[in-house]
């Protein structure tokens, strides 16, 4: 674990060192093709720095950071794009809104606050206590798991690998708030009261993952798609096209974790979310459609999220044995902060 976390240390070392040389010398660049290329070396880097770690957790999270979030916002930045424009006062601003999930709470307008009634409301204290409970009961099971069925194990590894994302995220939303003084956006918004496919994807998951691809995918692709389709054939292509690069990224990050090639199931999974949302979005804009009860849709959005996850996000877990090594590296933290807290010096 010692080796782990020096590792950790080392690549975040790497990467503020680099976040600096953007801040410092690649803003007094024009904007364009001359800033991109200044910034192209930094974003190789990025893809490279999670190879350094092999601790699934570390490398997941700074490959999420790194590779997929700071990338993605450095591209927008080279032309005066995103988060990162008008260039933030400080350097500390710069590197938290390059690479970190967040995004500074705006003051909604009175419609916005009646259309989107929780969209920015934050966790409630006593949700965060029952998921941080939850999850504990989760690491004190994983004790017990040679007696349980795999899928057992699995289903739990699942609910697990949520819970600490989404706790994770909340945890550095709160620092960061903190640190820089401002109200953070949650990243997840209870996804699992979502009332459709549209609605869990835009609205509930991994809302600063959305936000980027929107800014650097679906907006780019839709403008393209304009003078080639109708505006709801535009829309569609950028919808596609999101899912897709995510799909992508998302195998990115596999590979990192198990350093095999991909197979592609996990990009399936995404496209084929990407070809059900646009289709739900079509349909919705017929109007001779009347959507069921909100709890009925729901249920079936949710439904058709856990068993096309079962069908394609199962097999890449389980031929890698990833949940094994998370839940042993989880019983390993646990351990050593044992050790670290009740050992006399």
């Amino acid at each position: 674990m010692e080796e782990n976390i020096r590792n950790l240390i080392e690549v975040w070392i790497y990467a503020l060192i680099s976040l600096s040389y953007c801040y410092f010398i690649s803003s007094k660049i024009s904007k364009g093709v001359l800033r991109l290329l200044s910034i192209l070396p930094i974003c190789i880097l990025f893809l490279l720095l999670p190879l350094l770690l092999s601790c699934v957790h570390f490398c997941a999270i700074s490959a999420l950071f790194l590779s997929w979030l700071a990338n993605f916002r450095l591209i927008l930045f080279a032309f005066d794009q995103g988060p990162l424009c008008p260039l933030p006062p400080k350097l500390s601003r710069f590197i938290c809104f390059a690479c970190l999930p967040i995004k500074i709470r705006q003051t909604p307008s009175p419609d916005a606050i009646k259309n989107l009634r929780c969209k920015n409301e934050p966790m409630p204290k006593w949700v965060l206590a029952v998921k941080f409970l939850a999850l504990g009961v989760l690491l004190h099971v994983y004790e017990y798991r040679d007696g349980l069925p795999r899928f057992v194990v699995l289903a739990l590894y699942c609910l697990h690998l949520y819970l600490e994302v989404e706790l994770v995220l909340v945890f550095v939303g709160a620092v960061v708030s903190t640190l820089l003084g401002c109200d953070i956006e949650p990243v997840f918004n209870e996804p699992y009261l979502a009332t459709s496919l549209q609605d869990f994807w835009s609205r509930r998951w991994n809302l600063m993952v959305s936000a980027v691809l929107r800014s650097t995918v679906h907006i780019p692709v839709q403008r393209f798609f304009k003078h080639l389709l109708h505006a709801d054939g535009a829309t569609f292509a950028g919808v596609l096209a999101s899912f897709f690069v995510s799909g992508v990224m998302h195998e990115l990050i596999f590979f990192y974790m198990i350093r095999q090639p991909p197979t592609w199931e996990v990009t399936c999974f995404f496209v084929l979310h990407g070809a059900a949302t646009a289709t739900e979005i079509a349909v919705k804009r017929t109007h001779w459609w009347r959507p069921p009860y909100r709890a009925v849709s729901g249920l079936a959005a949710l439904t058709f999220v856990s068993l096309t996850g079962v069908w394609l996000f199962r097999p890449q877990i389980l031929r890698n044995d990833v949940h094994e090594r998370a839940i042993g590296e989880c019983l390993s933290v646990i351990d050593f902060a044992k050790r670290k807290l009740f050992t006399s010096p």
